[in-house]
């Protein structure tokens, strides 16, 4: 980190920064193995897990299946599992709702376990620096210091209608964690807003006709999943990440609901024409449809992944 690198840079950026660095592929059959065995662990104390991330998730054990009355204690018990099943550390924090839980886990890195209750909410989100809060990116970073908003003090202070003027809607939610207000449940399904594919390929590719042949070939299979859980879209969405990692989207809406091969393929091909893809080499290729219109069945996606809280909420 001295030098620069952090996760998600790109290892030509990275190898430039830190030429003497080692670098080693990624072991994803381990790293899948490892998130099944964290899993079983969430599964052994509630049902309430709802992923946040591929690493992270809410948990609510108010109700468990242990019958133990402190979070905190489920929470090291979880941490002290994943480290004897997985030889892997984890991070956890505990409160009374998921954004505070959500920023406590993220508090005391690596291996640590934040206790944030009720009573001590108020004076930790007032000391809290703005870029630790959930939901704050960079760019609201920016224009929240520009404001002379640089805690969670400092968002204290705003009215909710000043906040809504300066950041949209998104305005309410800052307005309400401020004050440690967040009531949303933790939900172990979630409504399915989109259903795609994307690959990211081994070696960069340039060559048009077979980007286009792989277009049509993901078409296919995108058509398939959809017929196969009866799902069909109306927006159509290319994803092209291009070797330097810049990453666009490029989206078309049609007439009808459409789960068809043939019509995947040829919008998403038409959306080809609006980028630079002949003339950049390309990482990565994905297309999804949004805007479905879903069968009762499944209308609510299963979740599948990691760990997070509530006696409050647990975050891991």
């Amino acid at each position: 980190r001295k030098f620069g690198v952090h996760s998600a840079m790109p290892c030509s950026q990275a190898a430039r920064l830190c030429p003497q660095g080692i670098f080693v592929k990624g072991r994803f059959d381990a790293y899948k193995l490892a998130s099944q065995q964290i899993r079983e662990i969430f599964f052994e104390y509630t049902d309430l897990v709802e992923p946040l991330s591929l690493d992270e998730a809410f948990l609510d054990v108010t109700e468990n299946h242990k019958g133990m009355r402190s979070a905190t204690l489920i929470a090291k018990e979880i941490l002290e599992k994943i480290q004897q099943k997985t030889q892997l550390t984890a991070s956890a924090g505990v409160s009374y709702c998921k954004f505070i839980a959500k920023v406590a886990s993220d508090y005391n890195k690596p291996n640590g376990l934040t206790l944030i209750p009720p009573e001590e909410a108020e004076e930790f989100l007032e000391s809290l620096d703005i870029k630790k809060f959930f939901g704050v990116g960079k760019a609201t970073q920016k224009k929240m210091h520009s404001l002379g908003i640089k805690t969670g003090a400092d968002l204290k202070e705003w009215s909710e209608i000043d906040l809504v003027k300066a950041f949209g809607k998104s305005g309410r939610y800052y307005y309400r964690i401020c004050r440690g207000i967040d009531n949303r449940e933790v939900k172990p399904r979630r409504i399915r807003k989109s259903y795609g594919k994307e690959r990211t390929f081994s070696d960069d590719k340039g060559d048009l006709s077979w980007i286009t042949a792989f277009l049509d070939e993901l078409a296919e299979s995108i058509s398939e999943g959809m017929q196969k859980i009866n799902t069909k879209g109306k927006t159509i969405t290319l994803k092209v990440r291009y070797k330097n990692f810049d990453t666009i989207t490029r989206s078309q809406s049609v007439p009808n609901y459409t789960n068809d091969h043939y019509q995947i393929s040829t919008v998403a091909r038409q959306l080809l024409e609006d980028t630079d893809v002949g003339n950049r080499q390309v990482r990565l290729l994905g297309i999804s449809l949004s805007n479905l219109n879903l069968s009762e069945d499944h209308y609510y996606e299963q979740l599948e992944l990691e760990f997070r809280r509530g006696l409050g909420s647990v975050e891991c």
